[in-house]
């Protein structure tokens, strides 16, 4: 089976040099020439079109904002193998609902969340990241229980972190295997195959077994 290959050129400090050949190399790139211009470095690969989902912002980050980057496609190759997406995991919804600020600070506290409070959701909805390399469940639509009318405006106190907005491009390169993207044109959702978590669970204990 073959895949599309694009040719990136890309135009970096000296410096920077040896973090873009190390993330370029793991997305299955190779690189064909290395050409010295003052202090910086312009460097030529061919990649599998799937190894730059989600590269730029990486890229960026390498290169401090320095680096330009440009590729065009150049030919079909047989398939170079499995690219690693993430050593993380993902926060799943638990259960069908909107979310609520109580729900989101505590499952903020387990990772990075990519919503914030009043969003509908669903059961099995893609909703943050973990660093750990399991996914974790959470109930984002969980609502304190009210003891007394003090207790009803508590959740005003309550400090969430602004969620993660992510594009299209980055939302494809977070996909597990797992994992689907929903595209409409009012939002981007990421959600799991199996959505109900039982089925999820009998999944991941076949593929262990």
């Amino acid at each position: 089976m073959c895949e599309p290959v694009e040719r990136l050129v890309v135009d970096v400090p000296s410096d920077s040099v040896g973090a873009v050949i190390e993330k370029i190399g793991a997305r299955k790139g190779d690189l064909l020439e290395m050409t010295p211009v003052g202090d910086r470095m312009k460097l030529e690969f061919l990649v599998p079109s799937r190894g730059l989902f989600g590269y730029r912002n990486e890229f960026l980050t390498d290169t401090k904002g320095e680096g330009i980057m440009a590729s065009v496609f150049d030919s079909y190759a047989p398939m170079k193998g499995e690219i690693q997406r993430r050593n993380s995991g993902s926060l799943v919804s638990f259960e069908t609902g909107e979310s609520v600020t109580y729900g989101l600070y505590n499952a903020q506290e387990r990772g990075v969340l990519f919503i914030g409070a009043g969003v509908p959701v669903y059961a099995g909805m893609v909703v943050g990241e973990t660093p750990k390399q399991e996914d974790i469940s959470v109930n984002i639509c969980k609502k304190k229980q009210l003891t007394n009318m003090r207790a009803s405006g508590s959740d005003d106190a309550l400090r969430l972190t602004p969620p993660r907005q992510m594009s299209l491009e980055q939302c494809l390169e977070f996909l597990a295997d797992d994992e689907l993207l929903e595209v409409t044109p009012e939002s981007l959702r990421l959600r799991k195959r199996l959505l109900d978590h039982a089925a999820r669970m009998r999944e991941a204990s076949k593929k262990k077994g």
